[in-house]
């Protein structure tokens, strides 16, 4: 392993997701943030600061979502559709650093918009003057990096051996699936059926339970979970990680160019 090549490779990573434009997106943030804080007070009955909170959450969760779906499952295919993988692959750089270099380039960009974006919605929040519980927030906050980081290396396993069209909607699926996993599990214990539990069980076994790193829902109260189930998230979310990036570099090594 090469750490300065994977340093180099994230630092232009880096650089060429934020030069497609990515940043607009903040742009484009505010600007919904602006519209909502002015319209939904008037569409709610005394709710307002909840539904605020709910919504500027929400809305940071799918705007960083969106972006690690969609420059995740294309980040490497750019570099074959360009060939300019014939080129850095015969250096001293492994298939597993242009993995890792191409993750940890893509966490750092969507940690940035993590924080830009929850920055502007606490400055509305602030103008607005509606109080919020910043701890609780900012601990969410860094469990949606976890998510998203996991998330990405997903879109990149896809995205090494399928079509960028292909590799979105398989991760979008798996975005959906993972954040409804534990769902799955209580559903076929109500069917009763013996079948049916077994397979909701094998499903939230193999993908990602990414409602683990949920905390949206609890941490606008000020609520959070006891401090070994948030360490075990981490952890879990770590070593899924890890595991999905081997796996990515498995199947990016047997592929022919």
């Amino acid at each position: 392993m090469n750490l300065w090549g994977i340093v180099a490779i994230a630092k232009n990573g880096f650089i060429q997701v934020i030069r497609d434009r990515i940043l607009y997106f903040i742009g484009f943030f505010a600007i919904l943030l602006l519209v909502i804080f002015q319209i939904l007070p008037e569409l709610s009955a005394g709710q307002q600061n909840k539904m605020l909170l709910d919504v500027g959450l929400g809305a940071i969760e799918f705007l960083t979502v969106i972006v690690a779906t969609f420059v995740g499952t294309g980040i490497i295919n750019k570099e074959i559709e360009k060939r300019t993988v014939l080129v850095l692959i015969p250096k001293p750089i492994s298939f597993s650093d242009l993995i890792i270099g191409k993750h940890l380039g893509l966490s750092a960009v969507l940690v940035l918009m993590v924080i830009m974006t929850a920055a502007i919605w606490m400055v509305f929040l602030t103008i607005y003057k509606i109080p919020f519980p910043i701890g609780s927030i900012l601990l969410s906050l860094v469990y949606l990096c976890l998510q998203l980081a996991l998330l990405s290396s997903i879109a990149l396993l896809f995205g090494v051996f399928t079509s960028s069209l292909l590799a979105t909607l398989f991760t979008f699926g798996i975005y959906l699936m993972g954040n409804s996993s534990s769902a799955l599990v209580e559903l076929g214990k109500i069917s009763q059926d013996k079948t049916v539990e077994l397979f909701t069980r094998v499903i939230y076994v193999i993908l990602p339970d990414l409602s683990r790193f949920n905390l949206k829902n609890t941490a606008i109260y000020g609520v959070l979970p006891d401090f070994d189930i948030l360490l075990s998230s981490a952890i879990y979310g770590i070593v899924y990680t890890l595991f999905v990036l081997t796996l990515a570099t498995v199947v990016f090594s047997r592929r022919e160019f």
